[in-house]
């Protein structure tokens, strides 16, 4: 878990770096699939038993998810450059909520107390941080609540893969699916063009991409998600120091406040779920 938030907080502040010295969203995000599929590739060329993850299978499923996740990766990495780096991670974890609403219309699952609580407290929390009416709205905001509506989905049909497929196969078609994508908006030589100040940060998304993938769906793998989600949550306070150091962000109470309430309602819904599993 360790591993996972560390990632995330690199491949956060490494896409602010390539951004503000010209690359755009695109391009960096050609970049993550790049690294993702060169890492890939050598793990299955030194292990030839991963080899047999990477047959294609269930591709309508792998490419709706990868899609949408895709399109979630481009608002997330958008609003990095828009907004203070705490309250990009503070909105995106109304995930949750989203998820919750989502499960109950396309999988038919119970809107149960606890559910519906994560909703009302992820929809609180957000009042909380942006304060409409009295912050001036920053359209970074509605980006990060698309990309964690986006993320939501992702989760749904990740965990349909994830009955059949594994965690290798996963991101393999996800790099797959993701590049030509990314190409489609970029310039086919990025790599090519890429200066010395690229080179660090470049380095930072590719192996943040893949590593905080790996790493968080190995911790959902090895713990249960009582654990595992509540330190996932360390993200905030740890990304607002980052914030802090690194770009002189101001520690916003409210975001905190916002961001404690979320939290609140999905800690509470992991207890009752936890309860009623067992």
């Amino acid at each position: 878990m360790l591993g996972a938030l560390l990632s995330f907080s690199a491949m956060a502040v490494s896409i602010r770096a390539l951004f503000s010295r010209g690359l755009g969203i695109f391009e960096i995000l050609t970049i993550r699939s790049v690294f993702a599929l060169v890492i890939l590739g050598a793990l299955a060329v030194a292990k030839p038993q991963l080899r047999e993850h990477l047959r294609p299978r269930r591709m309508k499923l792998n490419l709706l998810r990868n899609t949408i996740h895709y399109a979630s990766q481009y608002c997330w990495s958008l609003a990095l450059t828009m907004l203070p780096l705490a309250m990009v991670f503070s909105l995106e974890f109304t995930m949750p909520a989203w998820t919750a609403l989502l499960a109950a219309w396309f999988l038919g699952e119970r809107l149960t107390p606890s559910r519906i609580g994560v909703i009302v407290f992820g929809v609180i929390g957000v009042v909380v941080i942006l304060r409409p009416g009295i912050a001036s709205f920053n359209p970074g905001a509605f980006l990060v609540l698309l990309a964690a509506f986006g993320y939501a989905i992702t989760m749904i049909t990740t965990k349909k893969l994830t009955m059949t497929e594994t965690t290798f196969g996963i991101i393999f078609w996800m790099a797959v699916i993701q590049l030509p994508l990314s190409l489609a908006g970029s310039d086919w030589a990025v790599l090519a063009n890429l200066r010395v100040e690229h080179i660090l940060p470049a380095f930072g998304v590719g192996l943040a991409g893949t590593a905080s993938h790996y790493c968080l769906s190995n911790a959902f793998r090895c713990g249960d998600a009582t654990v595992v989600v509540p330190l996932d949550f360390m993200r905030i306070p740890l990304i607002a120091i980052v914030g802090w150091a690194v770009y002189g962000e101001q520690l916003d109470i409210f975001v905190l406040m916002g961001a404690l309430i979320i939290v609140a309602g999905v800690l509470w819904n992991l207890r009752a779920e936890s309860i009623r599993s067992h």
